[in-house]
């Protein structure tokens, strides 16, 4: 009996669990905050119907990946298995919100019909996780892992860990004594305090240093006390069924995303095995349909997903139980309202930090697991992920400002040395761009080239549809041609390489001997 409850529970498992909730309860709050003031949504809606759902989708996802993980212990006969994390998918809340939701409420003023397009959204969304789930394995065997890992760790880097580094450095009063806490005990050989779990230790020494300072608000908990209520999920079918006829204009956006999410499952995925953890693909892509579609039926228009940080969590020594317990406790903080009243007594800031040393690790390990000659790969795949991020904080600062790029004026930004239209293309679509640039510099590198060919054959099509470089999907979009002539003439160059690589005296002079 010892043996199962430490192979379900290890000391690793509370810092992981801490960690991975603290980023789900962000996502959470996050989604509810745009919801209610930047789309307008009556509070009933928000916290009644997509908050309860939004829970169970998380816990439903996290009870299969509690799942796989026993069977693979079982399977293996290993005690260190660590069970794959479970998230919303955190780019699909900005874009459901901004590009689906938003617009559609704005244009009818109904939100109930706002409402059911985001429904059909998100399912298909998850029927694009299901349909992919059956191409998973043959995905992972034909595109290099090097590529996979270092889109990974562009992502932990930029998507997970730059946020949190920036919040530890706007309250380092805080962070800063937790952030040190974390390298010496998770980086170090020599943890300080060794008697005392790491994520009990960051989560006592960040919060007493917040209430010490004054930085929580004794006001903020008597809020969060009267923000409790229950709201069990319901069933949402007629909203679906009434919202698809509708929803097709709306399904472009859900294309490229619905790719992303693919893409970050794989990544993650193959990540997981590169730490010692062989997980079916298809099993977990599975999941994460179904899991979604569940959600959507009880009426969450956000996609669930493996979550980044899996190497993360296991060289904190998480195992199998931090997974299910942060489902869980998301679960129960959903269908009772809690979010707002752990925030007023945990600050985030407190535990933020966490954040950073996962996206360290999932970065450390692209470089760790790439051979010496293919390290290059690594950074071109980080690229897209770098002008992503600082595109989205060049667009909130003008949101914030009040205006956007064209008012300002592309050339009164670009005499300043910002090279907005760079930012633009190179960070729109980077889950994608990011590893069609890392296939491009490894089959460079490989001399592959009608591999590299294929992939820029690729590129150019997905250019051409404006799922990668481009703010939305159109066809053919004059501003978008010239990446599709220039992927092609990538391909042209790879197609010379191979005929003349078979032919060596194809590519001679014409006066060679």
């Amino acid at each position: 009996m010892d043996k199962v409850k430490t192979d379900l529970w290890r000391k690793g498992d509370w810092a992981a669990y801490f960690g991975l909730l603290a980023n789900n309860l962000t996502n959470l709050l996050t989604m509810s905050s745009l919801l209610l003031f930047v789309v307008g949504f009556p509070k009933e809606m928000v916290y009644g119907r997509i908050v309860p759902a939004f829970g169970l989708s998380i816990f439903i996802a996290s009870v299969c990946y509690f799942w796989f993980a026993i069977q693979l212990a079982k399977k293996t006969g290993r005690s260190d298995v660590t069970a794959l994390p479970s998230g919303p998918s955190a780019p699909s809340i900005f874009t459901v919100t901004f590009l689906v939701i938003l617009p559609v409420f704005k244009m009818t003023n109904n939100a109930e019909f706002a409402f059911q397009i985001g429904l059909v959204w998100c399912l298909f969304e998850a029927a694009i996780l299901i349909v992919g789930a059956f191409l998973g394995d043959t995905i992972r065997r034909l595109v290099p892992r090097t590529v996979l890992l270092s889109t990974l760790g562009g992502l932990g880097l930029l998507l997970l860990a730059m946020n949190p580094m920036l919040q530890t450095f706007e309250t380092p009063i805080v962070a800063f004594v937790v952030l040190i806490i974390i390298f010496i005990n998770w980086f170090g050989k020599s943890p300080v305090f060794k008697k005392i779990p790491t994520g009990f230790l960051l989560l006592l020494v960040g919060t007493a240093l917040a209430w010490i300072f004054g930085l929580q608000n004794p006001e903020a908990v008597a809020a969060g006390l009267g923000a409790i209520g229950f709201n069990p999920p319901e069933v949402h079918v007629t909203s679906l069924i009434q919202g698809i006829p509708n929803a097709v204009p709306y399904l472009a956006s859900a294309v490229p995303l619905g790719l992303a999410n693919y893409v970050f499952d794989l990544e993650n995925i193959e990540a997981a095995h590169a730490a010692g953890d062989p997980y079916r693909t298809r099993r977990v892509m599975l999941a994460n349909g179904i899991s979604s579609s569940i959600g959507a039926f009880c009426g969450n228009p956000y996609p669930v997903t493996v979550y980044i940080g899996h190497t993360g969590w296991k060289s904190m020594g998480a195992g199998i139980g931090y997974s299910i317990a942060t489902g869980g406790s998301m679960l129960i903080i959903a269908l009772f309202g809690l979010g707002a009243l752990l925030l007023s007594v945990i600050p985030v800031v407190a535990i933020v930090p966490i954040l950073v040393y996962v996206g360290v690790v999932s970065a450390n390990q692209a470089v760790r697991e790439t051979p010496k000659m293919e390290v290059p790969v690594v950074f071109i795949a980080m690229f897209p992920w770098i002008a992503n991020w600082a595109l989205t904080m060049v667009n909130n600062i003008f949101s914030a400002a009040g205006t956007d790029a064209a008012s300002v004026g592309i050339d009164v930004l670009l005499s300043k040395g910002v090279y907005y239209n760079g930012l633009f293309h190179l960070g729109n679509g980077a889950p994608l761009s990011s590893l069609l640039w890392g296939m491009l510099t490894i089959f460079a590198i490989q001399n592959r080239p009608l591999s590299g060919l294929i992939a820029a054959c690729i590129a150019s099509v997905l250019s051409l549809f404006g799922i990668i470089h481009s703010a939305m999907v159109e066809f053919a979009n004059p501003g978008i041609m010239p990446f599709v002539w220039s992927y092609l003439m990538i391909a042209a160059i790879f197609a010379y390489k191979y005929f003349t690589d078979r032919n060596p005296k194809l590519g001679e002079p014409a006066n060679a001997k």
